[in-house]
Formats: structure tokens, sequence, C-alpha cells
């Protein structure tokens, strides 16, 4: 059909229920179908757009100087909204791996009145902190976290970077090429593996994770768009020893240990808390098959699953799920269970026994479906 937009447009609104009355519904489907093809081409052609964006954005964001940072900035001022097709979160990431602290400050904090550099200044301001810069040394960016657009949930996060947050690991990106680095095996030290056979009996303990708990465990996995994430949450009427945790994981009523045999792989060490934050950090902000939640909202995600992970209060503050994460015992898995798919990097499982020793969270996460 060879219709100008204006003519399809006037025959869609005004005359498709005229023809079809009309007993000419033939003509409405094929102008439907016509309708079909140019949204599917437009939307090629949107997603070609996209990644020419994207590369044009990264060139800015990377080539060192104070015009490519100048231009850059422009993009995000002269746009429709804050940061609208501009990805925030990763031009952030770039910037914060790229420049100096001293060489974006200034310039990030010119005037806004439309907000449009909200989100790219509360997502470095985070991105900063995690590569250990003091930003109360630069005043200016007390105002980055006053966001036009009402609240942020980075505002939550500190504005220090945690004794917690000291194994943070990054992507390294060029122009063309990125290189990211990979996940957390299961270390020698720590090891608490249980001796086999392994006992079969199950353990009577039920699983009493609600859905906003499940939700906000797996948080990191979900951000970092792994394959699938289980959470768990068992509370016992007695105290569970530390050292009791191994051998009793492998009895618990979870699909991440259904049907492992009494001798199969199960595989166990104790770590520290800042281990757990780097693990689950490294999940959400790089991810697996997609560059993940970038680092600011890798670093929330890694706190909320934390802090679901060992019971801190829904509305604790940052310090206090600080405080609650130290005092919670720390494990890391693996086994052969059918529901892990068993490849380095791809798998594990975490185990937070709570301060008062009669909660035990579970969160597992699997590079595949």
């Amino acid at each position: 059909m060879n219709d100008s937009d204006d003519d399809f447009s006037r025959f869609a609104w005004h005359t498709a229920e005229q023809r079809a009355a009309q007993g000419d519904s033939r003509q409405v489907a094929d102008l439907a179908v016509e309708l079909t093809h140019r949204i599917e081409a437009a939307a090629e052609q949107t997603r070609d757009h996209e990644h020419q964006l994207a590369h044009l954005v990264r060139v800015l964001a990377i080539t060192p100087g104070h015009d490519s940072l100048t231009q850059l900035l422009r993009l995000f001022t002269r746009s429709q909204g804050p940061g609208v097709g501009l990805a925030p979160r990763f031009v952030a990431s770039l910037l914060a791996e790229h420049r100096e602290a001293a060489d974006l400050v200034g310039p990030l904090s010119e005037r806004d009145p439309k907000g449009r550099l909200d989100e790219l200044r509360i997502c470095l301001l985070h991105e900063l902190i995690l590569r250990g810069v003091d930003v109360d040394a630069f005043p200016k960016t007390i105002d980055w976290t006053r966001v036009k657009y009402g609240d942020h949930p980075l505002v939550w996060l500190p504005r220090r970077r945690s004794p917690l947050e000291t194994r943070v690991v990054f992507p390294s990106r060029a122009i063309n090429s990125s290189a990211h680095p990979g996940g957390s095996v299961l270390p020698k030290e720590g090891r608490l593996d249980p001796p086999t056979p392994r006992t079969q009996e199950r353990s009577a303990l039920v699983d009493t994770a609600t859905l906003d708990l499940h939700q906000m465990i797996v948080s990191a996995p979900e951000a970092g768009g792994w394959g699938h994430s289980e959470a768990w949450v068992f509370r016992a009427d007695e105290e569970v020893e530390p050292d009791r945790v191994p051998a009793l994981l492998p009895t618990l009523p979870m699909g991440c240990v259904e049907g492992l045999g009494a001798t199969s792989r199960f595989e166990i060490a104790r770590r520290p808390a800042d281990e757990i934050w780097s693990l689950l950090f490294a999940t959400a902000s790089i991810g697996i098959g997609h560059d993940g939640a970038h680092g600011a909202f890798g670093r929330l995600w890694a706190w909320k699953s934390l802090a679901a992970l060992s019971d801190a209060p829904a509305d604790a503050s940052a310090e206090e799920v600080e405080h609650h994460v130290q005092q919670t015992t720390w494990f890391h898995f693996e086994s052969d269970a059918e529901w892990f798919c068993n490849e380095i990097f791809a798998d594990y499982g975490i185990a937070a026994l709570s301060p008062d020793r009669r909660r035990i969270a579970v969160l597992a996460a699997t590079a595949t479906d």
C-alpha cells in the first residue's frame, strides 16, 4: 500500500468501522497487516538507532579531555527527559572508570533546572564512592542526591565506602571492547564440607519466606540477569550452632539440594561478610549475558540482598544493616544437585545464620534457566 501516513491514520480512525459495517472487512484487515509491518520496521530502526547512540555515547564518555565531557553532558541536557535513551547508569560507570573525580565534579554540578542530569549525577556519586573517592572532599556533590524527580532508591546508600565494600571488582572497557572479571569460586580456606555419606533424612524445618522477603533476597541476581534464583528462610526453635550448618543445609527442603545423593558433591566454606558482599555486588553489577545493573545500582542490590539474608529490619538504615551483616555467620556452597548447571562462575549458594542463631536464610543462583 502506498497510502501516506495521513491517509492511513484518517482511514484507521474515521473509516474502519464504517467499512466493516458495510461488509468490507478485508480492507480493514489488510490495513491492520500493513500497520504491523510498519511497527516492526520502526522497531528495527529504533533498535539500530539505539545501538548507534550507545556507541557515540561510549566514545564521548571514554575519550579524554574536557571537550568530550562537555559534549556528552550537552546530550543529557538537551534530551527530552532525565537521560532518555542515554543509559545514565552505564555512562556513570564509564565516566568513573576513565576520568578523575576532580575533572567530573565541576561540569556535573552545573545548573540543571530541569533535572536532566539527576540520574547521571546520583549514579556517578556511588560509582566514585565504590572506587574509594572521598566525595565529602567535593562539597558540590551534596546536591547530587537532591533529585528533582522525587525520592531515589540510591539515596538510601551511605556516602562512604563501607569496610564491607573493599573487594570491589569492575569491568575494564575501551571504546570497542570490554573485559568482565569472572565470578567467585569456592575457596579452599574455611572449608567445612560435611563427611560422606551424608544422612538422607530430611529436616523438619519449614520454609517461611514471604513473597516480599524472597524478592528482596534474590534482588542481586535478578538485577544481574542471572538465569534463575531462589530463596528460602527457615526458623528453628532453638539456637543452631555455626558448625551444624554445613550438615544441615543438604537436608533442608530446598530445590537447590533436591535429589542430592548421600555421596554427591556438596562443598561449603565459611566466608567473611565482605567476600559475600563482593559476590553479590559482582552478581548484580556485572551480570550474566548482559551489562548488569552497573556499579551504583549493583551496590544497592548487593546491600538489599545482604539485608534480607541477615534478617535486618525492613526499615533499617544502611549503617544498621552493616552492623547486622557483621554479626551474621556467612557460608558459600556449591553442589551437584540438578538445580545447578555446575559450570565455573555460573552457580553459587549463600547461607546466612542470623545473629540470634535461630534463622537460616539461603540464596541460590544459577546462570541457566
